[in-house]
């Protein structure tokens, strides 16, 4: 079965380079046998939408082959399992029936919660969870609030915007926002917002523990011989352990407010489910 499966998406892929784009949406559009398996054959209709738009040639043959391929395997692994599988094994209908069972459940569910869930979160119920659940915004990596720029080495304001990102001054930083717009390749001003020490280090294109070892006087500084740029950062404030900041965690705290509310939401429906049931007389324990 395996050359089967190589003979003729090797045929094709040579059809394929020679016609380009416009065998291949011949290969969609016409409804004819595009590869075999076996029995199992697969049609140029089947492979309608699966190309997205605007691809090259070599791109389209790529993706093609791919499908074709992948068609294939499937086909031979179904094959494989029906001629080796006792009559049991094959019987899959148990399986299915738990699966619709459990999606419909997860349907309803999230129709159920969607319908009910209160979405608004004050900064007082953050604030109270916070406080109680402090144990849970223990500091993974170290935060920071920085400056971050990037600029060509030959830029005519270098020196200048270095010099000013330490610069607490309202018109200072309103001077180094503007000259940054116009001179520099990237510029972030996080000064009074906490930030993982992981995003930062993104920006220099190193690991955080390598950024951080380079962290002097408040100042990282990336530049090198081969560096057409350089990359620094003023760090204002840095936190490398602990308890978490509430500023930085209100994300977390939200997400976790409402986690508890959708669960208290299907604990509630469970209940309400089985109470209805019973006065019902439609759920019975003998």
């Amino acid at each position: 079965m395996r050359k089967v499966l190589r003979i003729i998406p090797a045929l094709l892929a040579s059809a394929l380079l020679a016609g380009g784009c416009d065998f291949v949406q011949s290969v969609i559009h016409d409804d004819e046998v595009v590869a075999r398996v076996g029995k199992h054959r697969l049609y140029r209709s089947e492979l309608n939408g699966m190309l997205p738009q605007g691809i090259s040639s070599a791109d389209s043959t790529n993706l093609t082959l791919q499908y074709i391929n992948s068609w294939a395997e499937e086909q031979l692994y179904c094959d494989m399992a029906t001629s080796q599988l006792s009559k049991a094994e094959r019987d899959v209908s148990a399986e299915l029936e738990a699966y619709r069972r459990t999606l419909l459940r997860y349907r309803y569910e999230q129709r159920f919660i969607n319908d009910r869930l209160d979405t608004l979160v004050t900064e007082k119920q953050m604030m109270d969870y916070y406080e109680a659940n402090k144990n849970l915004f223990v500091l993974e990596r170290p935060i920071l609030k920085f400056r971050y720029l990037d600029i060509y080495k030959t830029a005519g304001m270098k020196d200048k915007l270095i010099s000013k990102m330490s610069s607490n001054k309202s018109r200072d930083v309103m001077e180094m926002d503007s000259l940054a717009r116009e001179h520099a390749i990237r510029y972030i001003d996080s000064s009074t917002t906490w930030v993982d020490a992981i995003d930062l280090a993104r920006e220099f294109g190193i690991d955080y523990g390598s950024m951080l070892a380079l962290l002097n006087q408040s100042h990282i500084i990336l530049e090198t011989k081969d560096m057409a740029d350089v990359k620094v950062a003023y760090v204002r404030e840095i936190r490398r352990s602990g308890i978490a900041p509430f500023e930085f965690c209100t994300g977390r705290i939200k997400d976790y407010i409402l986690s508890a509310r959708k669960r208290e939401l299907l604990i509630a429906l469970e209940q309400s489910l089985l109470q209805q049931a019973s006065d019902n007389g439609d759920f019975v324990i003998y």
